[in-house]
């Protein structure tokens, strides 16, 4: 367990330092550690979390979008949250975000970009009623944020009413969501006028304009040089209106139109490749501006496939990502190489680095990815090794310093029996993983009920990993269901419970078991299948019995699912240990069921459709919903396999496109009506 112990470790050691670094930079304005050292800090938890889900904790910072408001100032409600942006530190990055947003829609490699540099500022909403700005808030913490709308009436950059259009009118009750700054040059003149006051300067511009923002006297702020550009609309979501916008550049031309300034340098891209070039020369020429920044905000062009994206987590939205400036680099040497066996049964090998500084971080570990990675890269103990830092946890070894070898490090043999269980190991033809097969594996029993109970799967609060590990040792459990059979005398038999805990985890193990299936889909921890797709197969589906029934063939045709996917799904239901465990979670009392209301037939099955302009009664989301549930598919634009474009008031070229493929045009109504008559049993 000493592998576990020193991930557990360094977990809890970087939620520490985050915390920390959280409040001196949101609440004391006073940065303790650097903007990247603390991208860095967190991408690597990310990245532990996602390795290892059994090491999240609910406090973690990576659940969280800057730092709860003070009580110096109003909370407020944002329209919707405010979410934050992955991160991509390289090309390689920027193109696999590229290919997980086209398993999801095939229409994105050739929708283009829109390319925006990434302020270094502090994230705002100003809300705007009837073209007047009512309300301005910082981000918080993304749902809730600090009303500083007083400070933000005296940035000069931020209209106080906007400018109407005659074509697109500005919505009656909305947000603009944009980024406070300061110049560099204003930061400098700040910082020399506080030096001969004798007062302490501010770390960086970024902290100096949050800090500015939140002066309980506005007259503090209206003295420093702060600035404003607005990149993104958000309309308040009760009101089912929308838009006649089609991309986020139209986006921008409107915000501009109304009155909102938006930053000159951006550029609409192709492609990726043009997008890498917008970066690079942005990178260049970054000491040009009079403003920091860091990266380049890479956004899907057309609006409608940001609905067809969704969001990640709750946080993170697919259609955009922060492709940042360049990763730091350092050499140290690779101590050993020791292997981490996952609950799918993966064997996982990282490095055990001499401990290295990197943009004032200590780094110990850094992962390897898998044995073919360590082979490629003829990695060697005892090797000095070039490491990159780009937030990627335990970072990346990038290569070998070959010319520095003594001749005393050792290669790297790959196991060919499981470190834990001693089982002969197999590796997948189409997968360059080495997996343990046994079930009965302890370390993929232990890391599979930890993932289990977590947040993320059953949410079993009350029994953390050292209650798992207790219940394994004597015996009171071997599987998932067992957790449903346990008795309050089972817990009380275990270090640190008492009567009150044991009643509480108890009533925490029932309460799992109304939790719907696409959660218990991701608990049970079959490979490939996270928590989009079990989303996907739960809504599908409706309930365990008829997806155990079902074939491969019908669950690849999932829009969204994918062929390894359904195979690994339809190879687990097929295992009968998996489901004499299904039948004894069913026995326990699970629900088994996904509580979306499902219409009794699809009367949508195999459609596409695509919806343009404002609809009478339905919004947006609600008649994406409507069919979806009718197992139809709706698609961001117009082509040869779309069935029916949906239009309503003002639906733009969608509708023309639609005319010159022939492709049928209706309304709500006669959606509604579609729906009906396809249902009917006649």
């Amino acid at each position: 367990m000493t592998d576990r112990v020193e991930l557990e470790r360094r977990a809890e050691e970087l939620r520490e330092q985050l915390h920390e670094a959280s409040y001196w930079y949101y609440v004391r304005d006073a940065p303790r550690i650097s903007d990247a050292e603390y991208d860095r800090l967190l991408r690597e938890l990310r990245v532990l979390e996602r390795d290892h889900p059994e090491l999240y904790r609910p406090d973690s910072p990576t659940t969280r979008v800057g730092a709860e408001p003070t009580e110096q100032f109003e909370k407020v409600r944002h329209l919707a949250p405010m979410l934050s942006l992955d991160n991509a530190f390289d090309t390689d990055e920027l193109r696999a975000w590229e290919r997980r947003n086209a398993r999801i829609s095939s229409e994105v490699r050739d929708a283009g970009y829109m390319a925006e540099l990434k302020i270094d500022g502090a994230a705002v909403s100003l809300l705007y009623e009837d073209g007047v700005l009512v309300r301005g808030a910082t981000r918080g913490n993304g749902l809730l944020g600090e009303a500083v709308t007083v400070n933000l009436r005296t940035i000069s950059d931020i209209p106080l009413r906007l400018r109407s259009k005659a074509d697109i009118p500005v919505p009656p009750r909305f947000e603009v969501r944009g980024e406070v700054y300061m110049t560099l040059s204003g930061f400098e003149t700040l910082n020399e006028q506080r030096t001969a006051e004798g007062l302490p300067t501010f770390a960086n511009p970024r902290n100096a304009a949050a800090g500015s923002l939140r002066q309980l006297d506005p007259r503090i702020t209206a003295s420093r040089p702060l600035r404003f550009f607005g990149f993104q609309v958000q309309l308040d979501p009760t009101t089912g209106r929308e838009l006649p916008l089609r991309t986020q550049a139209e986006v921008l031309d409107t915000l501009l139109a109304w009155g909102v300034p938006v930053n000159p340098v951006r550029a609409v891209c192709a492609d990726l490749d043009r997008v890498i070039d917008f970066a690079s020369t942005a990178e260049s020429s970054r000491a040009e501006l009079d403003y920091e920044i860091d990266g380049v905000v890479v956004k899907v062009l057309p609006l409608p496939l940001w609905d067809e994206l969704g969001v990640v987590g709750e946080r993170e939205p697919r259609w955009a990502i922060a492709y940042k400036f360049a990763p730091d680099l350092v050499t140290t040497r690779l101590e050993a190489i020791r292997i981490n066996v996952g609950r799918t049964g993966s064997l996982n090998p990282y490095a055990v680095l001499e401990p290295v500084q990197i943009g004032g971080a200590t780094v110990r570990l850094a992962t390897l990815h898998n044995f073919e990675d360590v082979s490629r890269k003829d990695l060697r103990e005892g090797d000095m090794v070039l490491v990159k830092r780009a937030g990627d946890v335990i970072p990346q070894v990038v290569a070998a310093m070959t010319q520095e070898r003594s001749g005393a490090e050792q290669p790297f043999v790959p196991p060919d029996r499981c470190p834990a269980c001693d089982s002969d190991l197999e590796q997948p033809a189409d997968e360059v993983m080495v997996y343990c097969p046994n079930s009965s594996c302890p370390a993929r029993i232990y890391w599979g009920l930890v993932h289990f109970v977590s947040r993320g799967a059953m949410d079993i609060r009350g029994l953390g990993e050292r209650t798992v590990q207790q219940l394994l040792d004597m015996g009171l459990v071997k599987d998932f269901a067992d957790l449903y059979y346990l008795t309050e005398e089972d817990l009380l038999r275990l270090d640190g419970f008492g009567q009150v805990s044991a009643r509480n985890l108890l009533a925490s193990i029932q309460a799992s078991k109304d939790q719907p299936l696409s959660r218990l889909l991701v608990a049970l921890g079959i490979r490939h299948v996270g928590i989009h797709a079990a989303q996907i197969i739960a809504r599908a589906f409706g309930n365990m019995e008829t997806l155990l029934e079902a074939e491969q063939e019908q669950i690849a045709a999932l829009h969204g699912v994918g062929e390894t996917t359904a195979a690994a799904l339809y190879a687990f239901l097929r295992d009968p240990r998996n489901r004499d465990l299904i039948e004894r979670l069913r026995r326990a009392g699970l629900k088994l069921r996904e509580p979306v209301e499902r219409a009794a037939t699809q009367p949508f099955a195999g459609l596409t459709f695509v919806l343009t302009g404002t609809l009478p009664t339905l919004s947006r989301t609600a008649a994406k919903s409507f069919i979806e549930e009718r197992g139809g598919r709706v698609a961001g634009s117009v082509s040869g396999k779309t069935d029916y474009l949906v239009a309503g008031e003002g639906p733009g070229s969608k509708a023309d496109r639609a005319a010159e493929l022939g492709i049928p045009q209706i309304t709500e109504v006669e959606l509604l009506e579609l729906a009906e008559r396809n249902e009917s049993p006649d």
